[in-house]
C-alpha cells in the first residue's frame, strides 16, 4: 500500500508541477522570441526609411550605406536592402542565393504582412531573419532583411529554463518528501493496529486440536483483497477472530464440563448428608446444619456460575423469530403472581403498576421471566417486612423500561455502580446469597440488545431498570 500511495502521490505531484513549469517555459520563450522581433523590426523599418528617401531621390545612398554597415559592425548582424526591382543596393553579410532570405526579399516586395514569428527554443537556429518593405503601402520601393542572431535570446531562454526546471526537481523532492511523511502517518496506525491484535492473540488461550468451533467467523482475507498492509491487518484480524471464537468455544465447553464434574459430586453428597441426618447425635446438629448449609450454598453457586456463563454466551440464544417477542406487561402479571405468596411471608407488598402504549418488546418471555425473578428475589430479601414492591412497565420511543423499586432501606450511593460486579455483596446485605444475581440479569439483558441500571429510589429503596427493545411490528 506504501508503494501505490507514493506512487499515486507522485504522479499527482509531477501532473501539478508539470502543468505550471511547461506552461511558464514556453511563456518565457514567446516573450523573449517577441523581445527580438521587436527589437529587429524597429531596425528594419528604420533602414526602411532611409531606403525609401533614396529611392524617392530625397536621400543620400552613401548615408544608407553608412548606417547599415555600422549597424553590422555594432551588433555583428547581417543586412540586405534591394530596390523595387530587386537589385542589391546595400549588403552587408546576407548571403543572396539562400532560398530563405529570397522568399523573404519577395515577401516584403509583394508588400505581405509578416508570418509571426516562430517560437524560439534552446535548440532553435542561430538566425532568424526579418524582412520589412520599403516604401508605403501603395508603392514599394524595395525591402529590407536583417539576419538577426538568436544566440543571446536562446541563451536567456536556456538560463530561464535551468531556472525553472531546477525550481520543477525542488518542488518535486518536498512533494517526494510530503508523500513520505503522509504515507508513513496514514500507514503507521495500521502496523500499530496488526501488532496489537498480534500480540492480543497471543495472550488469548489455545484450545486443544481437533475442537472446531462451528460458530466460527468467516475469514475476511478471502472475502477481500487489498493492498498489503490491509491484508495484513485482516489477517491479524481473522486470527484473533478465530482465538476468540476458540477461547469462547473452550469456555462453553469448560461450563459443560464443570456442570458435569461438580453437579454429581454435589447431588452425591446432599444426598448422603440427608441419609445421615436420622444417625447424627443432637451434640452434632448444629455441625450438619452448618455443613448441609455450605452444600446448599456451593449448589446455588455453581447454578449461579452456569447461568451467568449461558448468559454471557451469545451462540447460547439462537434467533428464533417467533420465540423472540413477548408482551411485557403479561410476563410481569405472571411473576406477580408467582411471586406473592413469598412476599406476603415476607410481610411484604408486591404489586404492578397499570402500563401505558404497547410493551411487546423483543425478548423472550422466559428470558424476562428470569430477569425479573433475579429482581424480585432481590428485594424479597433485602428490602425488609413492611416494604411495598412495585413494577412498572413503561413504553418509551426505542423501547420498553420494566422497573423494580422498593421503598427499603437501599444501598449506599458509593456501592450502586458495584452492584452488577460478580460476587459483589453491599456492606448493609444481610448473610447469604452469592452476589451473582445481578450479574446474571445484566448479562441476560445485554445479551438481547437491553442495559441494566442501578438507582435510588426517592425517598429511599433501590429502584433496579432493565431497558429492552421492543419488538418490530410482525
Amino acid at each position: 500500500m506504501r508503494r501505490r500511495l507514493l506512487v499515486a502521490l507522485t504522479v499527482f505531484a509531477a501532473i501539478a508541477v508539470l502543468a505550471f513549469a511547461v506552461p511558464l517555459s514556453l511563456t518565457y520563450a514567446t516573450s523573449r522570441t517577441q523581445q527580438l522581433v521587436l527589437g529587429r523590426s524597429g531596425d528594419a523599418d528604420r533602414f526602411a526609411s532611409l531606403a525609401d528617401a533614396v529611392a524617392t531621390a530625397e536621400g543620400d545612398t552613401a548615408a544608407l550605406v553608412e548606417e547599415v554597415t555600422g549597424y553590422h559592425a555594432l551588433y555583428g548582424e547581417n543586412v540586405l536592402v534591394v530596390d523595387a526591382r530587386g537589385a542589391t543596393t546595400v549588403n552587408a553579410g546576407i548571403d543572396t542565393a539562400d532560398p530563405d532570405v529570397a522568399a523573404a526579399v519577395a515577401a516584403a516586395r509583394r508588400n505581405q504582412q509578416p508570418q509571426p514569428a516562430v517560437r524560439l527554443l534552446p535548440w532553435s537556429a542561430a538566425t532568424m531573419l526579418i524582412a520589412r518593405p520599403v516604401g508605403t503601402g501603395v508603392q514599394v520601393n524595395g525591402a529590407v532583411v536583417i539576419q538577426a542572431s538568436t544566440t543571446a535570446a536562446r541563451a536567456d531562454i536556456t538560463r530561464a529554463w535551468t531556472v525553472i526546471v531546477l525550481g520543477a526537481v525542488l518542488a518535486m523532492l518536498v512533494f517526494m518528501l510530503l508523500a513520505v511523511t503522509l504515507s508513513r502517518w496514514v500507514l503507521r496506525p495500521l502496523a500499530a493496529l496488526s501488532d496489537a491484535v498480534a500480540e492480543l492473540t497471543a495472550t488469548l488461550p489455545t484450545p486443544p486440536p481437533g475442537t472446531p468451533d462451528p460458530a466460527a467467523p468467516t475469514s475476511l482475507t478471502r472475502r477481500h483483497g487489498g493492498p498489503p498492509e490491509m491484508r495484513a491487518v485482516a489477517q491479524s484480524f481473522d486470527a484473533m477472530a478465530r482465538a476468540v471464537a476458540d477461547s469462547a468455544h473452550a469456555q462453553r465447553q469448560l461450563v459443560a464440563d464443570t456442570a458435569h464434574a461438580m453437579r454429581n459430586p454435589l447431588a452425591a453428597l446432599t444426598i448422603r448428608l440427608d441419609s445421615l441426618e436420622p444417625a447424627v447425635p443432637e451434640s452434632a446438629a448444629p455441625t450438619f446444619r452448618k455443613a448441609s448449609a455450605e452444600v446448599e450454598r456451593l449448589t446455588t453457586l455453581l447454578d449461579g456460575l452456569l447461568t451467568l456463563a449461558v448468559a454471557e454466551t451469545p451462540a447460547a440464544f439462537p434467533a428464533e423469530a417467533d420465540r423472540d417477542r413477548c408482551d411485557a406487561v403479561q410476563v410481569v402479571a405472571d411473576r406477580v403472581d408467582a411471586w406473592h405468596s413469598a412476599f406476603h411471608a415476607a410481610e411484604q407488598t408486591l404489586v404492578a403498576a397499570d402500563a401505558m402504549g404497547s410493551t411487546e418488546v423483543a425478548v423472550p418471555a422466559d428470558t424476562l421471566a428470569q430477569i425479573l425473578d433475579v429482581l424480585l428475589s432481590n428485594a424479597n430479601r433485602y428490602a425488609g417486612a413492611g416494604t411495598r414492591t412495585v413494577i412498572a412497565v413503561t413504553a418509551e420511543p426505542d423501547g420498553v423500561t420494566v422497573t423494580v423499586r422498593d421503598d427499603g432501606a437501599g444501598v449506599p450511593a458509593p456501592e450502586l455502580d458495584r452492584l452488577t460486579t460478580r460476587f459483589y455483596r453491599g456492606s448493609t446485605a444481610p448473610a447469604g446469597g452469592s452476589g451473582l444475581g445481578l450479574p446474571i440479569a445484566a448479562a441476560l439483558a445485554q445479551a438481547r440488545g437491553g442495559r441494566l441500571t442501578v438507582a435510588a429510589a426517592d425517598p429511599h429503596g433501590l429502584a433496579v431498570s432493565v431497558h429492552l427493545p421492543a419488538a418490530v411490528p410482525a
